[in-house]
């Protein structure tokens, strides 16, 4: 079983932040998004409710934080890959993709913000 069951992220433009998110989680295994009225809904693979989704509502007071969403890649090369297509989109890349040894020796990343300022990651771990 999947213990995570889904993501309610704000964002300070819903205009902004909708073509990234559509662009990035697709490369994820999420659907197209679903409008709820106010939220946005990327339903993952499987059959919901139990499937992981991840939404986003526009709150146009929004301000960024420390936290960050990490999402997992099957390689190396897909981290690359998702690099070229954050660079592509115009996205503020904060690190990487690189080696995190700081992390541990199998720790490969890049780091970047979506168009509201939050921060993501995409990772592959081999320890």
């Amino acid at each position: 079983m999947n213990p995570f069951s889904h993501i309610d992220l704000r964002v300070n433009s819903m205009a902004k932040c909708l073509p990234f998110y559509e662009t990035l989680l697709s490369k994820f295994g999420f659907g197209s998004p679903t409008s709820s009225g106010e939220w946005e809904i990327f339903v993952g693979q499987g059959e919901y409710p139990s499937v992981a989704f991840f939404s986003i509502i526009e709150e146009a007071t929004h301000q960024p934080n420390a936290n960050r969403i990490a999402l997992w890649a099957a390689s190396r090369g897909e981290v690359d890959a998702i690099g070229t297509l954050l660079r592509d989109f115009g996205a503020r890349i904060e690190s990487g993709p690189r080696l995190c040894s700081e992390y541990n020796d199998g720790y490969y990343a890049i780091f970047f913000e979506d168009p509201a300022g939050n921060l993501l990651e995409v990772v592959h771990r081999t320890e």
